[in-house]
């Protein structure tokens, strides 16, 4: 009798960010230049919200960084961000207990959670700098949790986190997009998001385009941006 070869999700995350080059880093600048257009409209956006980034390395990412700095002045309630199994970037800036030295060969980075409630502001201008950011992340108040399950958005685990947000904020892997906001309309969840300008033919992203419950962003990007209610 033959058997079906299961595969663990995170396992199928990287082979899919591996093979069809899903690595696309967001800068700061454009996630920045998209976020205060939204608050342009209404600067109490992301206040008292549980902000997600689930496809992000805790510091790396940029989309980390402008909610972690910016924490303060936006009023967010709480900041989770989760990486996945052996991201090729992830403790190349700053590197936790999970990522430790061998030989000077550093070890596959394994998943893990992050969750803040608290930003220490030392100069009182309502943002924290990167230097901070590095600072805090040692000293002052967080979460940080392994993630059994690899970091894929779709574990169980990353799905439980997800219940808790009020909006999610990335950048998914491209060739996973369509499963990424299945799974976002699913919960009902707020998202801003990157995504290819084609997204907008999918079969499952059209009719929400067509509803007015997604819409492209504000600001003009070559891969496109995605906003829902």
């Amino acid at each position: 009798m033959a058997t079906a070869k299961i595969i663990p999700k995170n396992r199928g995350l990287g082979a899919a960010k591996a093979a069809k080059k899903d690595e696309f880093y967001t800068q700061y600048i454009d996630i920045q230049k998209e976020v205060e257009a939204y608050l342009e409209f209404d600067k109490d956006t992301f206040r008292d919200k549980i902000i997600y980034c689930n496809c992000d390395d805790p510091f790396e990412s940029n989309f980390f960084k402008y909610f972690a700095t910016n924490f303060n002045r936006l009023g967010v309630k709480k900041l989770i961000t989760t990486s996945y199994d052996g991201s090729p970037i992830a403790g190349d800036q700053l590197a936790f207990f999970e990522y430790t030295e061998n030989n000077d060969e550093r070890e596959k980075p394994k998943a893990v959670a992050i969750e803040i409630e608290e930003v220490m502001d030392s100069d009182i201008d309502r943002a924290a700098g990167i230097q901070d950011i590095k600072l805090f992340l040692t000293q002052n108040p967080h979460t940080r949790t392994r993630l059994a399950e690899g970091g894929d958005f779709r574990s169980a685990e990353c799905v439980s986190l997800l219940k808790q947000a009020d909006i999610v904020v990335t950048n998914p892997p491209f060739s996973l997009f369509k499963e990424f906001v299945a799974l976002l309309a699913e919960h009902s969840k707020k998202f801003l998001i990157i995504g290819n300008t084609n997204a907008i033919t999918y079969l499952e992203i059209f009719p929400l385009i067509k509803a007015n419950k997604v819409w492209l962003g504000c600001t003009n990007f070559n891969v496109g941006m995605f906003f829902a209610v």
